[in-house]
């Protein structure tokens, strides 16, 4: 009975926390549950052929994809970068990455506030400096096709720290004498990077771009502060499960758009942690 004293309360905290509100969840997906009123009727699977079957679904997937795929592929080159060019020790070093450590510290909401005010087409201070150079100062947050830009602009400044902490970490756990080996055979440095380097810190790689991926899937931060969740130029599918349930009220369907969500991400991490299974067997 000890053993089950100790188990007990952590078990009923998980069911409490995550069990009960995903299982809720789940059984609200399935009725017309709306905050104007009325409590909520069976309605079978009705929100989820109304999610397969809107246009902004399909709309928010595309935008969603593309925010996914750019800004997880800027961090991942970038923090790549930064991690070879700080692997070696030099004078302030553990300044330089504290530094660099900072944006991923901070609040995204509070970061988008203040990226808002910089992004600002009239009294921007980015439109500022690419004016006193004679360059073109476009309009940020109202032009269509640079709005999601600006999405992504913030989100590689403020996770690129991440992808570099553990790119830094990945080049550390290769072991020295593999380098000098290839030293004394004369291999070139591409041959070093490609045979040895990224080989060897694919896994780690593929680990960051798993945790970056999941979260910018549920992207909804920057969304709401850049342009608000009904824009369709940034859309993402968070955005679009907010808008349709305190913009529409309709909760039920909703919580149909947020189980897709989750299944999604789910299903992302499935293919990658079973990648990263093929890695580990091959090496």
């Amino acid at each position: 009975m000890l053993k089950y004293g100790f188990v007990g309360p952590a078990l009923a905290l998980l069911i409490t926390l995550n069990i009960f509100p995903l299982a809720y969840n789940v059984w609200l997906s399935f009725t017309n549950y709306d905050l104007s009123g009325g409590g909520p009727r069976s309605v079978g699977a009705r929100n989820y052929r109304e999610v397969f079957t809107e246009p902004r679904y399909a709309s928010a997937i595309r935008t969603t994809a593309l925010f996914v795929v750019a800004a997880v592929g800027l961090e991942l080159a970038l923090g790549f970068a930064l991690a070879l060019a700080l692997r070696e020790r030099f004078f302030a070093k553990p300044v330089v990455l504290t530094v660099l450590l900072v944006p991923m510290m901070l609040s995204p909401a509070v970061m988008g506030l203040f990226w808002h005010l910089i992004f600002k087409g009239d009294y921007g201070i980015l439109n500022q400096a690419l004016g006193a150079m004679g360059l073109p100062q476009p309009q940020w947050l109202t032009d269509p096709s640079l709005k999601l830009v600006s999405c992504v602009l913030i989100d590689v400044w403020m996770w690129t720290p991440f992808m570099m902490l553990i790119s830094l970490a990945a080049l550390n756990s290769i072991p020295r004498h593999i380098y000098e080996a290839a030293e004394i055979d004369r291999a070139s440095r591409w041959t070093v990077f490609g045979r040895i380097t990224l080989p060897m810190c694919a896994p780690l790689l593929l680990l960051a771009v798993l945790l970056r991926t999941t979260d910018a899937l549920k992207q909804f931060d920057y969304v709401m502060v850049i342009t608000g969740p009904n824009d369709a130029a940034t859309q993402t599918l968070s955005a679009l499960l907010y808008q349709v349930s305190f913009g529409g009220f309709k909760v039920g369907l909703g919580t149909a758009y947020g189980f897709v969500v989750l299944v999604a991400v789910i299903a992302v991490a499935t293919l990658f942690t079973r990648y990263l299974g093929l890695l580990q067997g091959r090496r």
